[in-house]
């Protein structure tokens, strides 16, 4: 008697899955994480690092360098006086490359917003947010919750699939 295709499957330990969500699912279980902290909320960044909390389960690994990492987490106030040197190190970082912008001040400016003459307005402004965490500062939670939402975005990519050039 011949088997089903399904039975096959399932007793080779075979996969049919589309190119595109493989490499979608290696990239998403392991967003290697390069940390900007510039004020208060990098303590929570390293609180969401820290044994209790533990990104490394969610496959997050902190990196020392941009060229090792995949994601840039932007954790505070970011001055205009830093504003370059963010830009340059986003730059550094090899392609696919994701950010998180992490706190209010991150995100908006923060309390700064309308009266601080040195403070950017979002780091939106310097380089391309892929997730915003809210908070003055965000919980660890709100971090992993950001993580969580970066690799759900990561597994609907088509890294495959050729992108159309805007002019």
């Amino acid at each position: 008697m011949e088997k089903t295709l399904l039975e096959r499957f399932q007793e080779d330990n075979v996969v049919v899955e589309k190119l595109d969500n493989i490499i979608n699912w290696a990239r998403a279980g392991s967003p290697w994480f390069f940390q900007f902290g510039l004020a208060c909320c990098a303590i929570e960044m390293m609180a969401a690092a820290a044994p209790r909390h533990d990104l490394e389960r969610f496959g997050a690994m902190p990196r020392a360098t941009p060229r090792q990492a995949d994601v840039m987490i932007v954790a505070g106030t970011v001055s205009l006086k830093m504003a370059s040197r963010v830009r340059r190190l986003w730059e550094q970082m090899a392609e696919p490359r994701y950010v998180i912008s992490m706190g209010s001040c991150a995100n908006s400016g923060g309390p700064y917003w309308q009266h601080g003459y040195h403070v950017l307005k979002g780091v939106d402004h310097v380089v391309p947010v892929d997730v915003y965490v809210p908070g003055c500062p965000p919980r660890p939670e709100a971090l992993i919750e950001g993580i969580i939402e970066l690799q759900n975005k990561i597994k609907e990519e088509t890294p495959l699939r050729k992108k159309s050039k805007k002019v």
